[in-house]
């Protein structure tokens, strides 16, 4: 089935570029060179990964469900006594939808970079990275056993940290790559505690075995409990940092210093999913810890909540989009935790589309408006960016749940998983509703500020001086002020085609896509049978009838929270008016209410302060002067053995004569 090659080409692209990038750009006076033939390569190769990703779909659609499963065995990786890992690639129904969203997503991204990467100074580079971000996703969701699915786990936190980074020489971004790096490593920490209990009580690590194991009821009941929740907490703690749930969600807003094609492809579509598609993977294992499950729904309901609250009062464009993937992340999280896992799989794929979009359209935005960010700042972009503004409308109202836009069945299948579920907790879906009202709020506010009213910036300064701020890529990083898409002196614009039919491509599946999973006639649930068994989802406490008053009910409170948002920014002095009623409230969420601030009181500090201290006393105070005390004893030594070598012939001789006389007086003591 040629698996080896939907990761592969990836690969292969990473290196051709990744070593025209090193022959070519980084040869001293070498010319400036355009995005056009790094990122047809990177495209082309992203693009042949999603046909056979589409050929292996088909093939599984169709075998017979128990048999929708592909093997490829790679070589031996690692053999150590009994332990034998095989390097080797596992499709089956549910890695097949993650390959189909990495790589068509992907290519879509990959596309749209050509024409928003226009003149960067390294475009080799940027479609590297790129690129061999799409290898380590794909075998991660592609991998047959744990220890390669943290390979690529690994592969796109390292990634994550490049592509955040990619403008290094300016200190805010490269420090928010660092962020996103070390708060990753947190949580891998805890990934690989679980990986060696899983080892430790099943004996393997191949997720057709462990499978196999947890599909027996004799095997099961042997299960120590305990260790169950210790091992899914354990792995629980690896997605909270890879998928941005407290309390390491803080280093995925500030990710948005990364150019906004690596915002729509790591932070929505692809890497911060990879916790979602774990807890799937291992499904059977999370559902025997009752605990676990409670921490996950918990953990969720307050993450989705603690970032829709955020993102109510933040300017920036890409913040707004930022917090708004935190918070649906939340929602995933959430359905795993009452047991919905189809459903936050559902919510994966729908998510990656609208916010695909929407974030790729907030590009458009900041490349149409000269590379300014703030909303407030905005307004009126209707009539000036057609095509964007109506690729946008399409996102806005499917994240805000209407129907029939994707978001809303992905969205109510979890409010309903959560209400009558077999894990269902009322108090939890009252969140989860409360949590999509204010979605609708801060989503229409963002979309009302951008595209709607009275145009709030001056065109003609802009014209003037060819660019507005440079809050996210103006700095000098080896690429022009904006972004080097090379638009001269004129007003804001539309978008070029290359960046614009991605947008079209990614509204229409934002509009069918929510289709696979109607219910009681889903699709996606019957595909994901195999992996995701009936019973995981269980059986629902309220009827059909109770469904449709909920659906009514979530649709209405978005359509209520739609209606309230935008007669609230239509006026923007009442607006202001209310702001300031509720300064300090507004102020502590412009502020995010000062989570990082706390950290750096409780973690940062005072592990700097340690570090320094250790530093100051043990490294230069014992171990300084313990190597350096070694090399003054030498210097000392060499110092008075250098008193014997005076250089007078006499004086050897007489040395020489002293050691013979003692040499004798010793021989002849041990004859007497």
């Amino acid at each position: 089935m040629m698996l080896k090659w939907i990761p592969l080409l990836p690969l292969i692209g990473f290196t051709i570029n990744g070593f025209w990038y090193a022959l070519i750009q980084c040869r001293p006076g070498a010319k400036k060179a355009g995005a056009g033939i790094p990122g047809l390569i990177a495209t082309t190769m992203i693009f042949l990964s999603f046909l056979i990703s589409l050929r292996v779909f088909f093939y599984l659609k169709g075998q017979p469900e128990d048999a929708r499963l592909v093997e490829e065995h790679l070589f031996s990786w690692m053999k150590v006594g009994d332990f034998n890992l095989e390097m080797a690639l596992r499709i089956d129904s549910l890695s097949t939808l993650f390959t189909l969203v990495i790589t068509g997503v992907g290519t879509l991204i990959h596309l749209y970079s050509i024409g928003y990467m226009g003149h960067d100074a390294t475009p080799g580079k940027f479609f590297a990275y790129l690129n061999l971000f799409c290898f380590a996703m794909l075998m991660l969701v592609m991998g047959s056993s744990l220890p390669i699915l943290f390979l690529g786990w690994e592969g796109v936190g390292l990634c994550s940290y490049l592509l955040i980074g990619y403008w290094y020489q300016d200190t805010e971004k490269a420090s928010a790559g660092k962020k996103a790096f070390i708060a990753n490593r947190v949580g891998d920490f805890g990934f690989i505690l679980g990986m060696f209990l899983i080892y430790t009580h099943f004996g393997t690590l191949e997720f057709g075995k462990i499978t196999e194991l947890l599909g027996k009821s004799e095997f099961t009941t042997l299960l120590n409990p305990t260790a169950v929740t210790a091992t899914c907490l354990l792995l629980f703690l690896g997605c909270t940092g890879k998928s941005a749930q407290i309390p390491l969600y803080v280093w995925l807003p500030d990710a948005m210093a990364g150019p906004t094609p690596v915002s729509a492809l790591i932070h929505a579509a692809t890497m911060v999913t990879s916790g979602i598609y774990m807890l799937a993977r291992l499904n059977l294992l999370f559902s025997l810890s009752h605990t676990a499950m409670t921490v996950i729904a918990v953990i969720g309901a307050l993450t989705a909540l603690l970032a829709a609250t955020i993102a109510i009062a933040q300017n920036d464009i890409k913040k707004v989009l930022a917090y708004s993937t935190v918070s649906q992340l939340g929602y995933m999280f959430l359905a795993c935790g009452v047991g919905a896992y189809g459903a936050g799989v559902f919510h994966v794929i729908t998510h990656a589309f609208f916010k695909a979009l929407m974030f790729l359209g907030a590009g458009s935005v900041i490349h149409g408006m000269h590379e300014e960010q703030d909303i407030m700042k905005m307004g009126g972009l209707k009539s000036k960016m057609p095509v964007t503004f109506v690729t946008f409308l399409v996102g806005w109202i499917a994240i805000s749940g209407i129907p029939p836009f994707a978001g809303f069945f992905s969205k109510d299948e979890i409010l309903w998983n959560t209400f009558a579920g077999p894990h269902a907790s009322k108090f939890l879906w009252a969140i989860g509703l409360f949590t999509a009202m204010l979605t609708a709020f801060y989503m229409t506010r963002m979309f009302y500020l951008t595209f709607m009213g009275t145009p709030r910036f001056n065109e003609a300064a802009m014209g003037a001086n060819g660019h507005g701020h440079h809050d996210d890529h103006g700095h000098d990083h080896g690429h022009s002020d904006d972004h080097g898409h090379g638009h001269g002196p004129k007003g804001v614009h539309e978008s070029p085609a290359l960046m614009t039919i991605p947008l079209v491509v990614l509204a229409v599946l934002s509009i069918v896509g929510g289709f696979i999973g109607i219910p009681h006639h889903s699709w996606l649930e019957h595909w994901l049978e195999p992996v995701i068994p009936g019973h995981a989802e269980g059986a629902f406490s309220v009827g059909e009838t109770g469904e449709l008053v909920l659906m009514i009910v979530s649709v209405l409170a978005a359509a209520g929270a739609i209606a309230y948002a935008w007669k609230t920014y239509t006026n923007l002095k009442s607006a202001e008016a209310r702001k300031k009623k509720h300064a300090k409230l507004h102020e502590a969420l412009e502020n995010k209410w000062y989570v990082d601030e706390a950290y750096e009181a409780t973690f940062i500090q005072p592990i700097y302060e340690l570090s320094v201290k250790l530093w100051k006393g043990f490294d230069v105070g014992v171990i300084d002067r313990i190597v350096l005390g070694f090399g003054r004893v030498s210097q000392w030594t060499g110092q008075a053995a250098r008193t014997l070598q005076t250089g007078s012939i006499q004086v050897y001789a007489i040395m020489l004569l002293f050691g013979l006389v003692m040499t004798l007086a010793y021989l002849i003591k041990g004859f007497m």
